[in-house]
């Protein structure tokens, strides 16, 4: 399986490159046709070579992280019968530098809330197995080297 996203950065006239004054706004476009307006995030590179408001590599590597285990949570849970109504993750991510001594992200929390519905509802432990099941098959996960804690409640 092969998978492409074409990323698009173009200077602006008056910018000045080579003094380091320029935007960092960028494009990514997916195959399916999908276009979101990306910056690099305004805590690395200071406003207004930022945009605060869109989208930043940081933030998409937690949100790939958390949608992934998602995914294979709400597989894992309709295989067992269970109906989930509303699954919502609030995850969060620390940077820092890495043993190399290279900026990182060093850890990912993901924080779900999940919201079951149905007279087959699971207990606390199910929830934990299906959480580690999901974690242990995400693709996303197996791939990177950031420690990964999921909260269960």
């Amino acid at each position: 399986m092969n998978y492409t996203a074409t990323i698009t950065w173009q200077k602006q006239p008056a910018e000045e490159f080579e003094k380091g004054r320029y935007s960092r706004v960028h494009q990514w476009a997916f195959d399916g046709g999908m276009k979101i307006a990306a910056s690099s995030s305004p805590t690395v590179v200071p406003v207004p070579m930022s945009d605060a408001s869109l989208i930043d590599p940081e933030e998409a590597f937690l949100a790939s992280l958390s949608s992934c285990h998602l995914l294979f949570f709400l597989s894992i849970a309709a295989k067992k019968k269970l109906i989930i109504e509303k699954y919502e993750d609030h995850v969060q991510g620390t940077m820092g530098e890495n043993e190399d001594g290279k900026m990182a992200m060093l850890t990912a929390t993901l924080n779900p809330v999940i919201i079951f519905s149905g007279e087959n509802r699971p207990s606390a432990e199910t929830i934990r197995q299906i959480h580690e099941l999901a974690h242990a098959s995400c693709y996303i996960a197996n791939s990177v080297k950031t420690k990964i804690e999921i909260i269960t409640n």
